[in-house]
């Protein structure tokens, strides 16, 4: 097991140069094996699930360490297995999914025949955030190096414990060659976005990824965004509360919503609101008898994002919300730990902040809204988010919201499944992110996916297909006009 003192973890992150160096290392070595075999790739796969493996309490302490307290479970579960699944998948399919694929070709253009290689791009930059820092680090690696790609790795600053863990886990797993990774701080992450990668992944915030893109638009590095925003859920009549309160509870408690899925606000009929409310804060005191001191309940990452969330409801306080907290714990005690209860916020308005900006913490607005036309215009008339909620048993209103509504993902009758299905690709639309990845998509993503025709030139259907595009020829003649007509006609444009 890989040991890191916390009181020795170094914070300042390479130079510029060093980075550069560490992109030449990868590139001659990927210039060297521009294809790697199905037998590497699984093997560096494997010796990933290996290290993971072989450090999980380091991994769970580490973690919490960098919270101040990270409920082992939710790491367990969410970081954890979430990254063997994710393996699992690679090894299970990786091999068939690298496999040229046939297309079916025009009869015109026979004997040819069409095909997609799968072609690694090279070097794949990782930016990763602080709330899943394992999950989001290890998740873009495995489709980059499922897909053949070497990996350098950006770490948070947030997460300086875990981050100096990881480093030192990739430096004894892998060669420089394979995995490079960089810890430090804004400036690291500034030199590291600027490099010129085959393709650079960011998760984080809408307000970086801005920076992120216009750095990487310098070198044309395309660019994978995973982002955020304000995920609704959308709360129809013929649901019972008993019914949604333990799902929408687990969506925005776990990691206490520093999630970029979580359910940011609830959108239900009017009639519903202060049951609703009341039924949230019975579900959050069910699930944690006390917040403060309780090892169950996660804190929040740092004294800056502690004080948003307070800002946050003191300004809607201020402008006429309702304020209903979970739990009586001592005050002081919480903000001592930076654990925030369930805090369900009704009487909200647009112009209050906490409508208007990401949550990621444990507050959740309930906006009356009575009919599923109002519901659908809300979500319409605001930046399209990273995943939305609905709760219905009527399948006409599913098939409204998922044909008349964007997001970048959905899960129905509950919160947050869909980013656990391997097989589904996962990332955001517009303002929330571009491009996905996961599965199989992650494996495109990382890949570049190559068009290849091969005419043909041998037979007698190879030699009647030359005399028949001789006409193609300039200089163009009566013959040349013919096979065009013959090409327009076969297109279903003949006049």
């Amino acid at each position: 097991m890989v040991r890191i003192n916390p009181d020795k973890v170094e914070t300042t992150g390479p130079s510029a140069a060093d980075m550069q160096a560490a992109l030449e290392v990868q590139r001659k070595a990927f210039k060297a094996n521009p294809y790697p075999a199905w037998e590497v790739r699984k093997a560096r796969l494997t010796k990933l699930r290996d290290v993971i493996m072989a450090n999980e309490d380091a991994i769970k302490q580490a973690i919490s360490d960098d919270f101040g307290s990270r409920a082992g479970f939710e790491t367990d579960f969410a970081d954890i297995v979430s990254c063997y699944n994710e393996i699992k998948d690679y090894l299970d399919h990786g091999e068939k999914w690298m496999r040229p694929r046939k297309v079916s070709i025009a009869l015109a253009n026979k004997p040819g025949r069409g095909e997609i290689i799968p072609q690694p791009l090279g070097v794949v930059g990782i930016i990763v955030p602080w709330n899943y820092p394992l999950f989001l680090a290890v998740s873009p690696m495995i489709g980059a190096i499922g897909a053949g790609n070497s990996c350098m790795i950006k770490m948070s600053e947030y997460t300086p414990i875990f981050s100096a863990l990881f480093k030192k886990m990739m430096d004894e797993t892998f060669t420089p060659e394979e995995v490079y990774v960089a810890t430090g701080g804004v400036e690291v992450a500034q030199a590291f976005s600027a490099l010129a990668f085959d393709h650079l992944l960011f998760t984080g915030s809408t307000s970086v990824a801005k920076h992120i893109m216009r750095a990487a638009s310098e070198n044309l590095v395309p660019v994978t965004l995973e982002l955020g925003g304000k995920s609704p859920v959308m709360v129809q009549d013929d649901v019972a509360l008993e019914e949604i309160a333990p799902r929408i509870a687990l969506g925005k408690m776990m990691n206490a919503g520093q999630t970029c899925i979580a359910p940011d606000y609830v959108l239900m009929p009017s009639a519903k609101v202060d049951a609703f409310s009341e039924a949230m804060i019975s579900q959050a005191e069910s699930m944690y008898p006390t917040f403060a001191g309780n090892d169950d309940y996660t804190s929040i990452i740092a004294d800056s994002h502690y004080a948003r969330l307070q800002d946050l409801l003191d300004d809607a306080e201020e402008k006429g919300a309702t304020i209903r907290v979970a739990g009586d714990d001592d005050k002081q005690q919480l903000a001592q730990e930076r654990r925030i209860p369930l805090t369900v916020v009704t009487n909200v308005k647009p112009e209050m902040r906490i409508m208007q900006e990401e949550i990621f913490g444990p507050l959740l607005p309930v906006v009356a809204s009575d009919t599923l036309d109002d519901q659908i215009d809300y979500v319409q008339d605001h930046a399209r988010p990273l995943a939305l909620y609905l709760f219905t048993h009527d399948d006409g209103a599913q098939k409204r919201v998922l044909y008349e509504t964007h997001a970048g993902g959905v899960t129905t009758n509950d919160t947050m499944w869909h980013i656990a299905q391997s097989e589904l690709p996962f990332g955001g639309v517009g303002p929330s992110g571009m491009g996905a990845y996961q599965g199989e998509k992650g494996f495109e993503t990382f890949s570049h996916m190559k068009s290849v025709f091969h005419p043909g030139t041998k037979g007698i259907l190879a030699n009647m297909k030359a005399k028949m595009m001789a006409p193609l020829l300039a200089p163009y003649d009566e013959k040349s006009e013919k096979l065009l007509a013959m090409a327009k006609k076969q297109a279903g444009a003949a006049q």
